[in-house]
């Protein structure tokens, strides 16, 4: 008896020892994977071709060169990685707040994908200007950013949603949203087309009372925070600019997709066979903007071995010293706007 009972006490303390090794374990996955931390890691992201993100109808699409976009990469941090970022050179570690600010990180996405967008519709309003192709704008749908005026807009938006319609009126922007609901007051109920992830809805919203940012005055809306997608579209169809779906955010691809579109809509190479990339804003007319992390866009470009890197002038101190340091052998060249990049362009001999 004595025997079976040891036996017995001590199965349970190899098992009280399992179940103790396998929380500890998992506490430490958690610990070192799982658990958020308030800092996030920027690093080299990635050099990618513009061409195949865009096309013209009737473009010229012969390319013996590339123009190339560059990013950064961006991710919330977990302990493993803020350790080993710690030992990376080309890593720079940051507090989270500081990107999103007073935003969540839905919110965050959402405005990425709007300054994308934004960034697109100028960069083809930049290169119809300067290929002298006629155009016009075309409100398409409104992009809801946030919903900052309480539950009820909680309840039924989220970051990212598309607007088509309220009450079977189509919504083509901010205008047309306004000029239905002056007939609204507080409290009515109104039906709301969305499409969200690709997929479309229908909601019932009650209408708040919000302040119209123009007037100062108390008004019926939707409680959520909105901006108007358009559409740029050219007088001959055969010109109309298509892009592809990416993942990528933000504004920073303006003028290397400017460049691209220009070179589709005129004769000749204008990558002259080179491999090109660059960074920077652009507006429709053509002035290019400093953007953020323009250290990371270097080493990105560095490795995917691009000749030549347009950098806005504003970043262009930042970018040589970054350049200087990994010792590239990439062309730098400041510009302020389009026609500096173009004209540099052309200005180079075509490889044979």
């Amino acid at each position: 008896m004595r025997e079976g009972n040891k036996m017995q006490t001590t199965k349970k303390r190899e098992g009280l020892r399992l179940i103790l090794y396998i929380f500890m374990v998992a506490l430490l996955v958690y610990v070192t994977v799982y658990m958020p931390t308030p800092y996030i890691i920027y690093q080299p992201g990635s050099a990618d071709e513009v061409k195949p993100m865009l096309s013209v109808q009737k473009g010229e699409r012969d390319e013996k060169g590339t123009f190339m976009m560059t990013t950064v990469s961006a991710s919330y941090a977990n302990l493993v990685m803020l350790v080993v970022s710690a030992f990376n050179p080309n890593a720079e570690i940051d507090q989270k707040q500081s990107r999103l600010g007073n935003k969540s990180e839905d919110e965050y996405a959402a405005e990425q994908v709007y300054m994308m967008n934004d960034s697109q519709s100028s960069a083809v309003e930049a290169a119809y200007h300067e290929a002298n192709v006629s155009y016009s704008i075309v409100p398409q749908y409104l992009f809801i950013f946030s919903t900052p005026e309480g539950d009820e807009a909680r309840k039924n938006f989220k970051p990212g949603d598309h607007l088509s319609e309220v009450d079977g009126h189509p919504i083509r922007g901010n205008e047309s949203l306004s000029s239905l609901l002056k007939s609204k007051k507080v409290g009515d109920q109104v039906t709301v087309k969305l499409i969200r992830d690709g997929k479309e809805l229908e909601e019932k919203v009650n209408l708040i009372e919000i302040k119209d940012k123009n007037t100062n005055q108390m008004r019926p809306g939707l409680g959520v925070t909105i901006a108007t997608m358009q559409k740029v579209e050219p007088k001959d169809p055969g010109l109309q600019v298509n892009f592809a779906n990416t993942r990528i955010g933000g504004p920073s691809a303006g003028l290397m997709f400017t460049m691209e579109i220009y070179n589709q809509l005129t004769e000749g190479d204008l990558t002259k066979g080179y491999q090109v990339a660059g960074t920077g804003t652009i507006d429709k007319d053509g002035n290019v903007g400093p953007i953020g992390g323009v250290q990371h866009k270097i080493v990105a470009a560095d490795r995917k071995h691009a000749e030549i890197f347009f950098v806005p002038k504003e970043n262009y101190a930042d970018a040589k010293a970054k350049a200087d340091k990994i010792k590239t052998n990439m062309k730098l060249v400041p510009v302020n706007t389009l026609e500096d990049a173009i004209h540099y362009m052309d200005s180079l001999q075509a490889k044979s």
